[in-house]
C-alpha cells in the first residue's frame, strides 16, 4: 500500500458493521443515544477504564460488580468525585455480575477480571446481549479461545480486545510507515513483555503498592491471582503486548495468519531470589519453600503464512528496566525499540536514505516525520490517559464502534488467536520445543478479510 492509498483509506470508518441486535444502536440514531455500561471488575486496570469513561458524555454508567468490597468503594469514589452520585454495586459473590448482566438497561460491558475469569465473564456477556470489551491475556485452554468464537458466531454480539499497546504513540508511526511501504517486504517482527512484576506478584497491601511476599489470599490486587500462574504454569503468559502490534503491521487475520509456534524457558530463579533477599521474607518464609514453574525468560518463535516469522519474550521475574522489545525489520529497513514508547530511544537504519551505511539514527525525526494520523488528530484529547494516552484511544476506539454501528479495529478472531498463544506455548514447553499449530478462527477467511486498524481519522 503507497501513502496516497493509506491516506485516502484513513478516511474511511472500516470494512463492516457491528451488527447489534440487542442494541439501542441498532434502531436508533447512534450519535443521538448515549452508551450504557456496566463494569465487571473494578480492581486497579478496571478502574482505569472507568475513569477513562467517566470523561466522556456519551456514556452513562449503569452498575459495576466485584467481589471485592475495597474495589467496589475505590470505584463508587471515582464514579462520584465525577458525577456526583454512586451506581448500583453488585458484590455478593463470585457471581453477582450475573444479576448485572440480567439487566435490560445495559448495552456494553468492560471486563477487567483475573485471567482465569476471562472466558467465563467474556461469554456470558456476548450470550446475555452485552457487547463486551475484553481485558488482554486469559486463555486457559485452546478449547475457550474456539469458545469465544463459537459463541460470538451464534450470537453476533461483537467482543473487542482491550490491547492499548496496539495505539502507542511510536507503535502507530511505525504502522503508518510501514502501510507507507518504507520497510518494503516485511521480513521479521519482534515483541514482548519485558518487564519487572516481582513487586506486583508479591504485595501484601500493607504499606505501600508494590511491597511485600505475599500472594494468593495473603495479597493484595494482581497478587490475590496472577502469582498463582506462575507457581503452576510456564509459557507466554502475557503474549498480546508483543503480538499484538506485530499482527496490525503484519496483517495477521486479514490477508495473513499465525501457522504454527515453538516455545523454550529457562529456569526459575528470579522469584525464589525476590523472596528469599526481600526484607518480609527470607529463606526460611513459607512461600521460599515454593517451587515456581514460570522460567524467567520464556521465548516464542512464529511462523506466518506469508513466510514472516516472529519472536517473543516473556521476562518479568528478574531485575530490569521495562521495555517491550519491538523490533519490525523488512527488506528495506529495520526500526528497535530500546525504551518505554521514547521514540529518543529508539533506532532506525534505512540503508538507501542514510549517508552513513551501517549505523543507526535516533528514531525520533522518523517517527515526527511520521506520525499516524489518529494521533495528529486526538494526541490533544489523549494527554492525560493513562499508559501514555494509549488507553483513551483503546476506549474511544470501543465507544465510538458501538456508537456507529462499526467493525471492531481488534475483534474476535483477534482475541482467540492472540490467547491461543499461550496455552500453545506452555504445550511446546512440555513437549521440549515441539512446534504447535496455531488454529485458524477465521476457517479461511484471513484470506479475504481487510484491514481495519487504525484506517478512520475519528477515532
Amino acid at each position: 500500500m503507497n501513502r496516497r492509498s493509506f491516506i485516502k483509506d484513513s478516511s474511511l470508518f472500516g470494512a463492516g458493521a457491528l451488527i447489534l441486535p440487542n442494541s439501542l444502536f441498532a434502531k436508533t440514531t447512534a450519535l443521538k443515544k448515549k452508551v450504557r455500561l456496566g463494569f465487571i471488575a473494578v480492581g486497579f486496570r478496571g478502574q482505569n477504564h472507568l475513569t477513562e469513561m467517566l470523561k466522556r458524555d456519551d456514556i452513562e454508567i449503569i452498575a459495576i460488580a466485584d467481589p471485592d468490597e475495597r474495589m467496589i468503594h475505590s470505584a463508587q469514589q471515582i464514579i462520584q468525585s465525577a458525577t456526583g452520585k454512586t451506581c448500583e454495586a453488585y458484590q455478593n459473590g463470585d457471581y453477582a455480575y450475573r444479576e448485572m448482566l440480567a439487566r435490560e438497561d445495559i448495552d456494553a460491558v468492560f471486563v477487567s477480571s483475573p485471567w482465569e475469569w476471562h472466558y467465563q465473564h467474556g461469554t456470558e456477556s456476548m450470550k446475555a446481549g452485552k457487547i463486551v470489551a475484553m481485558e488482554v491475556c486469559g486463555a486457559m485452554t485452546i478449547e475457550e479461545c474456539w469458545g469465544y468464537v463459537k459463541v460470538y458466531e451464534e450470537t453476533k454480539v461483537p467482543i473487542m480486545m482491550l490491547e492499548n499497546v496496539c495505539y502507542r504513540r511510536d507503535v502507530m508511526a511505525i504502522l503508518n510507515m510501514v502501510k507507507k511501504g518504507m520497510f518494503g517486504e516485511l521480513i521479521h517482527g519482534q515483541g514482548g513483555y519485558e518487564h519487572d512484576l516481582r513487586g506486583v506478584l508479591f504485595n501484601d497491601g500493607k504499606t505501600a503498592y508494590n511491597s511485600g511476599v505475599e500472594f494468593g489470599e495473603k495479597g493484595y490486587s494482581e497478587a490475590k491471582w496472577r502469582t498463582d500462574h506462575y507457581l503452576k504454569r510456564n509459557g507466554e503468559l502475557y503474549p498480546s503486548h508483543g503480538i499484538g502490534p506485530l499482527a496490525t503491521m503484519f496483517d495477521i487475520n486479514r490477508g495473513n495468519r499465525m501457522l504454527y509456534l515453538q516455545s523454550m524457558s529457562s529456569k526459575s530463579r528470579g522469584l525464589h531470589k525476590y523472596i528469599v533477599e526481600h526484607e518480609k521474607g527470607g529463606a526460611d518464609h513459607p512461600n521460599a519453600k515454593l517451587e515456581f514453574k514460570q522460567g524467567d525468560i520464556v521465548t516464542t518463535q512464529i511462523k506466518c503464512a506469508n513466510g514472516e516469522t516472529f519472536l517473543l519474550t516473556h521476562d518479568t521475574s528478574l531485575q530490569r528496566p521495562y521495555n517491550l522489545g519491538f523490533r519490525v525489520q523488512g527488506t528495506e529497513g529495520i526500526w528497535q525499540d530500546f525504551g518505554w514508547g521514547n521514540p529518543e530511544q529508539g533506532m532506525v537504519y534505512f540503508e538507501k536514505e542514510m549517508e552513513e551505511g551501517h549505523r543507526w539514527a535516533n528514531s525520533k525525526e522518523w517517527l515526527e516525520d511520521n506520525d499516524h494520523p489518529l494521533w495528529k488528530k486526538k494526541g490533544g484529547s489523549a494527554e492525560k490517559s493513562g499508559h501514555g494516552g494509549m488507553d483513551y484511544f483503546v476506549d474511544n476506539a470501543f465507544i465510538e464502534c458501538i456508537k456507529r454501528d462499526l467493525e471492531f479495529p481488534l475483534d474476535v478472531y483477534d482475541l482467540a488467536s492472540w490467547y491461543s498463544i499461550t496455552p500453545l506455548s506452555e504445550q511446546s514447553i512440555k513437549m521440549g520445543g515441539a512446534p504447535q499449530d496455531v488454529p485458524d478462527f477465521t476457517r479461511g477467511d484471513w484470506k479475504k478479510r481487510k484491514a481495519v486498524f487504525g484506517l478512520s481519522k475519528n477515532f
